[in-house]
């Protein structure tokens, strides 16, 4: 039974899409804790409609109006989000849970964040990466957050072309093995999903 966390090294990095390929790579069952904003087509949606008949969408924790940090969505709703909210949900097979943004964003007014949940759900962390001036800055941010936690990280997965130089400096501080590259899609739909799947899953 393989069960991970996937969390990226921040907004836009292509989480969502990652999470559907590896979701669909493991028959998984999918669980996004808190969506904010977006509610008629929620990354629960969207994975629902990229994967297979054989991959489960569990409903939100919260489901938040607003298109804002979970804990200013949660507030303007009048919603208290605790960290007790968060288990590991009971299924039967392989889970993959998804954050948001990146892991030191807020999920209530006290400031616990989505790496204070990830700690308390004990799962391994697919970390996601995309390349971009400053990324080798915010991945190694986000690795450190992560060790300093004491949260396993199983690997990365890194979103577009490849850039050698970023990845191996990366790889070269840290040890962490590359599960794989999603390219970008021209066309994002459950063909894509699927094929992309298919090459990924025997590196999960």
């Amino acid at each position: 039974m393989k069960q991970f966390v996937i969390t990226g090294i921040g907004t836009d990095v292509g989480k969502t899409v990652v999470s559907a390929i590896v979701t669909e790579a493991l028959e998984a069952t999918y669980w996004k804790p808190v969506q904010s904003g977006d509610l008629n087509n929620s990354d629960t949606i969207k994975v629902k409609n990229f994967c297979s008949e054989s991959v489960f969408c569990l409903p939100e924790k919260y489901a938040l109006k607003e298109p804002m940090s979970p804990h200013a969505a949660a507030e303007i709703d009048g919603v208290e989000i605790e960290l007790s909210d968060f288990h590991v949900p009971e299924v039967n097979g392989n889970l993959i849970i998804e954050g948001a943004g990146g892991l030191l964003v807020p999920i209530n007014q006290k400031g616990d964040t989505y790496i204070d949940i990830f700690k308390q759900l004990e799962l391994p962390v697919i970390l996601v990466s995309r390349h971009y001036l400053g990324s080798i800055n915010h991945t190694c941010l986000s690795i450190e957050a992560l060790n300093n936690r004491g949260i396993k990280i199983h690997g990365i997965i890194y979103v577009g072309d490849e850039h050698p130089t970023t990845e191996k400096i990366i790889s070269t501080k840290y040890s962490l093995p590359v599960l794989g590259r999603v390219p970008f899609a021209e066309n994002l739909n459950s063909d894509f999903i699927k094929a992309q799947a298919n090459i990924l899953k025997t590196s999960l």
